[in-house]
């Protein structure tokens, strides 16, 4: 007899779990019951435990999210046919069912995958000159140039206000990160392009751009660590007018940013996620409590006297790096005043796919963070909304995380209901117990020319994303999917 596993996961969400040999073993169906818990376990709980969760009768608990509710206009879903499909008599949805052991032989084989891992896939199909990467040498060679001019006494500002410009960068490289920054600069760009006409090829070089704003995000970090160094150097050949705990101070920030940004390094970062991930939050946050640290050290430090001075007002109000400062704590503290705990509801909507509901509509486009430890890990996920009651978060089993979320049968009870609730009008696409598993860019691109769009825009593992945008674009049709980036 099997016993039930208490896990905490989407920032507080509880599950009873039962642990398998098999993290993909497939379970039968369990007597229909429903549990109720408040138990909440703050620590520790970003440990993954392989497990199935029993699809249609998870427990109702409560997460952490970080997005905020909004109302949403009712409108009617729209979906459009495929040409010569005659959607009045499209097989019924029971008809979906998984086939029985005979038919199988009916089924055509599944093609060979490549043997490609999902690293290689990140790591080795990138091109040369994509834009987050001409983003980042743009980065990077304004600021040598800088440091270049600096240390040739060319640009004297920037040598006697080397620390200022390291600590710009990092306020730049926070911005690219900051998604409060990002929407409002994302609403600038919709409601500025986003008519019918401004050019395409306007639209996908700006959509390209956003889209790859880590390029600025690594080439301000890569260069403030360059201008922290040039200002260390500058300090230890003057060492007569600063102290050792100022030079003590900068050289541990130095230290942590190198950290973090080994942490970052695409190998580590696609090997390593978790490790890259609470490297890059906890250095960061040290760094910042040290930056501030050195921030009032050098304010209140006087030369002369080789002392501290208690009187720092009009010092402060006239230190260009005390405002840079205070930009940069405001930005990293923001996103966490959003966060809350609120019910949630988790069911499997297929063998690798769960489905996390959330009361109250959210508007289209925006996405949500969820974690099993607030401190440690977050998980991002796009929100399928269907009004004013409820949004939903679908989380493929992709990583760890979402691996523990639950396995179930594919065509379960829950996503016949789902796709009965659409309109008469919906379109299956492709059937994958009758035809085997599909060509997706050869399916996207027909789907492209049949409906006239302008834009793909497509979801999927980096093989798939790779697969589909690269034949949109062979056939002349924009096509957008995430990056190694996202």
């Amino acid at each position: 007899m099997q016993s039930s596993v208490r896990f905490s996961s989407c920032r507080g969400v509880a599950f009873e779990v039962k642990p398998h040999a098999d993290p993909f073993a497939i379970t039968t169906a369990p007597p229909q019951h429903l549990s109720e818990s408040k138990r909440f376990w703050p620590f520790d709980t970003s440990r993954v435990f392989p497990s199935s969760t029993e699809r249609s009768f998870s427990s109702a608990s409560s997460h952490f999210c970080d997005l905020e509710d909004e109302d949403q206009e009712d409108a009617p879903a729209e979906s459009i046919p495929l040409e010569n499909y005659d959607v009045e008599k499209q097989n019924p949805l029971p008809q979906l069912a998984v086939h029985n052991a005979n038919s199988k032989s009916q089924q055509p084989s599944k093609p060979a995958r490549k043997n490609e891992s999902r690293v290689s896939v990140i790591l080795l199909d990138q091109g040369l000159f994509t834009v987050y990467k001409r983003l980042f040498v743009m980065c990077l060679a304004l600021n040598v140039t800088g440091l270049v001019l600096a240390s040739t006494g060319h640009f004297p500002y920037a040598r006697n206000r080397a620390a200022l410009f390291s600590i710009g960068n990092i306020l730049a490289l926070t911005l690219c990160r900051s998604e409060a920054f990002l929407r409002v600069v994302f609403w600038v760009a919709v409601k500025t392009l986003g008519r019918s006409w401004v050019p395409l090829f306007l639209k996908t070089a700006t959509t390209s751009l956003l889209q790859s704003l880590g390029g600025i995000h690594s080439g301000c970090g890569v260069s403030s660590i360059a201008w922290l160094v040039y200002a260390l150097v500058l300090t230890l050949k003057d060492r007569d007018n600063t102290s050792t705990l100022i030079i003590g101070v900068s050289s541990s920030i130095l230290a942590l940013l190198c950290l973090t940004s080994l942490a970052a390094f695409p190998l580590v970062r696609h090997l390593h996620h978790n490790v890259f991930e609470r490297t890059h939050r906890f250095a960061g946050w040290m760094a910042l409590c040290l930056l501030w640290a050195f921030i009032m050290l050098t304010i209140s430090y006087d030369p002369k006297s080789r002392s501290y001075s208690k009187e720092l007002g009009s010092r402060v109000v006239k230190s260009q790096e005390f405002w840079v400062t205070v930009g940069i704590t405001v930005l990293i503290i923001m996103p966490w005043l959003t966060v809350r705990r609120v019910g949630v509801k988790v069911s499997s909507a297929s063998g690798h796919a769960s489905m996390i509901r959330f009361e109250g509509g959210i508007k289209a486009g925006i996405l949500g963070r969820i974690s099993p430890s607030p401190l440690s890990e977050w998980h991002a996920f796009g929100i399928i909304s269907d009004g004013k009651k409820e949004h939903m978060m679908l989380a493929g089993a992709v990583g760890d995380f979402t691996k523990s979320l639950g396995i179930e049968q594919n065509f379960g009870k829950e996503i016949k209901e789902m796709v009965s609730g659409y309109p008469k009008e919906k379109v299956i696409l492709h059937d994958t117990a009758v035809l085997g598993r599909p060509n997706v860019s050869h399916l996207s691109v027909s789907a492209a020319k049949n409906w006239g769009v302008e834009v793909v825009i497509v979801t999927s593992n980096p093989e798939g994303s790779r697969d589909v945008v690269n034949a949109c674009k062979q056939v002349g049709i924009a096509a957008f999917g995430p990056i190694w980036d996202s």
